[in-house]
């Protein structure tokens, strides 16, 4: 079996609903880091000190789970899902095949790493 590794990015008010999601489909670890980027939704303005100034690297939540690829389809759909609002700028999912992974504790290799 291989190994695939979903990185997604979110809404960072999402983030603790795609967490209890994906703990639903049994998987324990994953990370998080604060991103910024912008996609392909339009620059939107903001009122500060009575100026509209552009936000064009919005905050996001990217989060990087590395799973059997048995899991793929189930995690896509658990973190669309989870991550859902209905707005532009909900976010992206990207999948990518692994070619290996080592726990450094135990050596242990592929899935069984993970």
């Amino acid at each position: 079996m291989s190994i695939i590794r979903i990185t997604a990015y979110i809404r960072p008010h999402k983030l603790e609903e795609v967490k209890t999601a994906v703990t639903g489909l049994g998987i324990t670890g994953l990370t998080v880091t604060d991103a910024r980027g912008c996609g392909s939704s339009e620059e939107k303005s903001a009122a500060f000190a009575g100026h509209e100034i552009l936000v064009p690297l919005p905050i996001r939540s990217k989060v990087e789970i590395a799973a059997e690829s048995a899991l793929k389809e189930p995690l896509i759909d658990t973190i669309s899902k989870a991550a859902w609002t209905g707005e532009p700028g909900d976010g992206k999912i990207f999948v990518e095949e692994l070619e290996n992974a080592i726990r450094i504790r135990t050596s242990e290799s592929g899935p069984d790493a993970v």
